[in-house]
C-alpha cells in the first residue's frame, strides 16, 4: 500500500515541475508582430514614454505597468513552518504568494528572494527598488528583524509597505475575532485574552486587537519563556515589552484563569485541554500554529464542547488564511495610488471580511467548498477565500479609507462603479450583463422556476431578490425548500420571500389539470393524463402557469434533456406569435463575448429557419448592448462548395436581402473568415463586414452546439444562455451544467420585457 504523504510530496513536485518549472512567467501585453509595434515598444517610440515620466513621476501609472506591479521580498529567514531555510529555498514559497496576488486580485508580481541577513542593508536593497513597484509586500523575514526592515522602509518610500506575516494575520485574525465575539455575545472592551507567541505575526494580531477595542491591560502575553512580565530581561525587545504585565503571575497555566479569547501563534500542544475548563463562558480558541495548532479542534471541543474554534488549517472550519486579505488591501492601495496602509486602511479590511461572513454565502464559495458549513455562526466566521465577493467588497472600502484618511493621491471619483468593475473582473458576465439587468430593474416580472428544490435555484433566488426587482416563484415541495435554505444559510424562505407551488399539494391543482387538458385535449391527452402531468412534469406546470398569466416567465432545465423540457414549453406556450426558432448563447471568451446559434432547437434548419435565427439573433444580442455582426458558419466559402449546408446558407442570405435589414451578415463562410478580417477581404474584398463577426449561425445544432461546448471546456469560456428565441421572453430552458450566477443572469433576461428589445 502507497504512503500517502509520499504520494502528497510527490504531486507536489510534479505540480512545480511539470509542465515548465515554477508557478510563473512572463507575458507581453502589447503586439510585437511587426516593425511597426517595435518601434512603437522600444527604439525610437519608447522615448516618449520615458519623456512623459519624467515630466510627471505620476505618469509611471499610465504608461507602466508600475501601478498594479507589487514586490514580494524575502531573505527566506523565516519560511511558514520551515524556518530559516535561505533565500534560494524560499522562492517556490514567493512564487506561490505571486500567483495568488494574480489569482485573486489580478495584480502582477515579481518575487524578489534576497540573500542578506543585515536589516538594515536588506531594508536599504528593497527601497532601491521603489521606481520598479506601485507597492512592496514584505514575508517570511524573522523577528526582530522584520520590524526594522518594515520601519525603514515606511519611513523612506513613497509606496505601500506591508509585512504581510504581521499585518495580513492580524486583519484576518481581527475579522474572526470580530464574528467570535458576535457569536459568543462578548465586547472587545470586557474581554480577557491570553496570547502564546511573541513574534511578528503574534505582536500584530494583538496590537490589531488594541485597535479595535481591547484594553492593553486585558492581554496577557507568553512565550517560550513565560510571561512578558514588567522587569523581564530574557529575550526582550521593545514590541514585547508594551505587553508586559506588572505581575507575580509567570506561565501560561497562572494566567489562563476567565480567559474569554485564546490566540495562540506559536507551536504545537502548548495548550492543554485542562486549561481549557479555565476559561471563561463559550471561549473563543484561536490555535493558529502550523501545521499542528497549540490544540487539536476534536480535543478543544471534548473539554469545552460550546468552544469557538479557529486554527490555521484549511481541514478544519475558520481556517486563518492571509489570502482573505493581502490581494485585497493591496488592489485598493494600488487602485487609488496609496502612498501606504495604515491603520484605517486595516481596518476597514477588516471589517469587509467581517461583515461578508455575516451575510449570505455565494454560490461560487459553495460550490468550490461542498459538503463544508457556509452558514455564519461558530463553524464560519469568516469567509472561504473562493468567495468572488472579496475583491469588491474588501477592495472597495480600503480604497474608500485611503481616500478618506488622506493617503489617496489617485481618489475615485464613483467608488461603486469601481465596486462594480471589481465584480465584472470576477465575475466575467457582470459587465456585459450590466444593460440587461438595468432594464430588468424596470419590470417587476414573476419568474417561475421549474426545479425549485435544486440548490442553484435557491442562491439564484436569494440574488434575484437582493439584486433585481424581480419576483420569483419556485416550484416544489415547500418542506425541501425550507429545510434547504436553512442548511445552506439563505436568508430566504418560502411563502415570506417567495411564492410557491407545491405539486403535491396545490390549491390551484384543479385550475392547472384543466388549463392543460383545455390546450391538449385535442392532442391525445385525457383528463386522468392532464392530472398525472401536473402532478409531476414541474416544467408543464410552469409552462401553464405563464399560460394563464400567474408568471411572466418560466426557466427550466437545470437537469433532464433540452428538448424534454422544449417538448412541453411549446406544447404550452406556442401559439400564432410565439414558437422556438433557435436557442443562443453568449461565449464570453479573453477576448470579448461570441455568440453562437443555433445550438439545440431546429437540427437541421430551413433557409427560412436560419433567416429567422438570425433575426432573432440581433435583436437578444443588442440586449447586451452589442451591435451585431452576424457570419452564417460553413465547410463552404463564398459559393466555392455546392453541398447541402452551403446551399441552405446562401438562401437564407438571399431571404435576408430580400427586404432591408438594420444589422450586419455575411457569409457562407468558415469560422476563421467569419473571426478574421484580413483573412475575410483576402477572400471576398468588398465583403460587408468590418471587424471580426460576434454572431456565429450554424447550419446545423451538431456543429453549433460543438463550437459552444469546446469554447466552454477548452477555450476558457463562460456561458450566459442558451436564450431561447421566438417565445416572447416567456420561457428559457437552461442546460444543466449552469451554475447559480448562471441563472441569475437568465433570470435578468428573463425578467426583462419583450418591448425593450424590439
Amino acid at each position: 500500500m502507497s504512503d500517502p504523504n509520499e504520494t502528497l510530496r510527490q504531486a507536489a513536485l510534479n505540480y512545480h515541475e511539470f509542465p515548465k518549472p515554477g508557478k510563473l512567467e512572463i507575458r507581453a501585453t502589447k503586439p510585437l508582430a511587426n516593425g511597426r509595434d517595435l518601434a512603437r515598444a522600444y527604439s525610437p517610440g519608447v522615448a516618449e514614454a520615458c519623456l512623459e515620466i519624467k515630466a510627471d513621476p505620476a505618469n509611471a501609472s499610465r504608461y507602466t505597468s508600475r501601478g498594479n506591479l507589487v514586490a514580494v521580498v524575502t531573505n527566506g529567514t523565516a519560511v511558514l513552518g520551515l524556518g530559516n531555510i535561505g533565500a534560494l529555498a524560499s522562492k517556490p514559497v514567493m512564487e506561490g504568494k505571486a500567483v495568488l496576488f494574480k489569482k485573486f486580485a489580478d495584480i502582477d508580481c515579481f518575487d524578489i528572494e534576497l540573500d542578506e541577513a543585515d536589516p538594515e542593508r536588506l531594508a536599504d536593497i528593497v527601497c532601491a527598488m521603489a521606481p520598479t513597484f506601485g507597492a512592496i509586500n514584505l514575508e517570511d523575514i524573522k523577528a526582530p528583524d522584520c520590524f526594522i526592515v518594515e520601519r525603514i522602509c515606511r519611513e523612506r518610500m513613497n509606496i505601500p509597505v506591508f509585512h504581510d506575516d504581521q499585518h495580513g494575520t492580524a486583519i484576518v485574525v481581527g475579522a474572526a475575532a470580530t464574528n467570535a465575539l458576535y457569536v459568543a455575545n462578548k465586547r472587545w472592551e470586557d474581554i480577557k485574552i491570553v496570547s502564546t507567541g511573541g513574534g511578528a505575526a503574534g505582536i500584530a494580531c494583538l496590537n490589531m486587537l488594541v485597535k479595535l477595542g481591547v484594553r492593553r491591560e486585558n492581554i496577557w502575553l507568553c512565550d517560550i519563556h513565560g510571561l512578558v512580565y514588567e522587569g523581564r530581561t530574557e529575550d526582550m525587545n521593545p514590541q514585547k515589552s508594551e505587553f508586559a504585565q506588572a505581575s507575580n503571575l509567570r506561565t501560561l497555566e497562572d494566567v489562563i484563569d476567565g480567559a474569554d479569547l485564546f490566540l495562540g501563534l506559536s507551536g504545537p500542544n502548548v495548550l492543554k485541554a485542562e486549561l481549557l475548563k479555565k476559561m471563561a463562558p463559550r471561549p473563543i480558541i484561536f490555535a493558529l500554529a502550523n501545521p499542528t495548532p497549540e490544540i487539536m479542534p476534536d480535543l478543544a471541543r471534548e473539554a469545552v464542547p460550546d468552544a469557538i474554534i479557529a486554527t490555521g488549517r484549511s481541514d478544519f472550519p475558520n481556517q486563518v488564511n492571509n489570502v482573505l486579505c493581502f490581494p485585497f488591501i493591496f488592489r485598493g492601495a494600488l487602485d487609488v495610488g496609496a502612498t501606504q496602509i495604515n491603520d484605517a486602511m486595516q481596518i476597514a479590511c477588516v471589517d469587509g471580511i467581517a461583515e461578508l461572513a455575516r451575510a449570505t454565502t455565494s454560490a461560487e464559495a459553495a460550490a468550490a467548498y461542498q459538503g463544508e458549513p457556509m452558514t455564519f455562526g461558530a463553524d464560519y466566521l469568516i469567509p472561504k477565500p473562493f468567495d468572488p465577493r472579496l475583491s469588491g467588497i474588501v477592495s472597495t472600502a480600503v480604497a474608500r479609507a485611503a481616500m478618506e484618511s488622506g493617503v489617496a493621491e489617485r481618489p475615485i471619483e464613483d467608488l461603486d462603479a469601481y465596486k462594480a468593475k471589481l465584480d465584472a473582473s470576477v465575475f466575467k458576465s457582470a459587465l456585459l450583463m450590466r444593460p440587461v439587468f438595468e432594464a430588468s430593474k424596470k419590470d417587476a416580472r414573476r419568474i417561475v422556476f421549474a426545479e425549485g428544490e435544486d440548490e442553484r435555484v435557491l442562491r439564484a433566488a436569494q440574488a434575484i431578490l437582493e439584486e433585481t426587482s424581480e419576483q420569483p416563484i419556485l416550484i416544489g415541495r415547500p418542506s425541501v425548500i425550507e429545510a434547504r435554505c436553512e442548511r445552506m444559510g439563505l436568508d430566504i424562505r418560502p411563502g415570506r420571500d417567495f411564492r410557491m407551488v407545491n405539486p403535491e399539494d396545490d390549491p390551484r391543482y384543479r385550475d392547472y389539470w384543466t388549463s392543460y387538458h383545455e390546450i391538449m385535449k385535442r392532442r391525445g391527452v385525457t383528463p386522468d393524463l392532464a392530472k398525472a402531468v401536473m402532478r409531476t412534469n414541474t416544467t408543464a406546470i410552469g409552462a401553464v402557469m405563464v399560460h394563464r398569466g400567474e408568471a411572466d416567465s418560466l426557466i427550466c432545465g437545470t437537469f433532464g434533456e433540452y428538448r424534454w423540457h422544449l417538448n412541453y414549453v411549446s406544447q404550452v406556450l406556442s401559439d400564432k406569435d410565439h414558437h422556438p426558432h433557435g436557442a443562443l448563447s453568449m461565449m464570453i471568451l479573453e477576448d470579448g463575448p461570441l455568440f453562437i446559434a443555433d445550438t439545440h432547437v431546429r437540427v437541421f434548419p430551413s433557409p427560412e429557419d436560419l433567416a429567422e435565427t438570425a433575426m432573432g439573433a440581433a435583436r437578444h444580442v443588442r440586449r447586451f448592448g452589442i451591435e451585431p455582426k452576424i457570419a452564417f458558419c460553413s465547410q463552404s466559402q463564398f459559393g466555392n462548395q455546392g453541398e447541402d449546408s452551403g446551399k441552405r446558407l446562401r438562401a437564407a442570405i438571399a431571404l435576408l436581402d430580400a427586404k432591408p435589414r438594420d444589422f450586419c451578415y455575411e457569409g457562407e463562410m468558415n469560422i476563421d473568415t467569419a473571426l478574421d478580417e484580413e483573412l475575410r477581404a483576402r477572400l471576398l474584398p468588398d465583403n460587408r463586414m468590418e471587424g471580426p463577426a460576434n454572431v456565429l449561425i450554424f447550419s446545423n445544432a451538431d456543429a453549433a452546439s460543438g463550437v459552444r461546448n469546446i469554447l466552454k471546456m477548452k477555450g476558457g469560456g463562460l456561458e450566459v444562455g442558451p436564450i431561447l428565441m421566438g417565445m416572447g421572453n416567456r420561457a428559457h430552458i437552461v442546460s444543466p451544467s449552469i451554475t447559480a450566477r448562471g441563472l441569475l443572469n437568465m433570470a435578468a433576461i428573463a425578467g426583462t420585457p419583450v418591448a425593450t428589445y424590439g
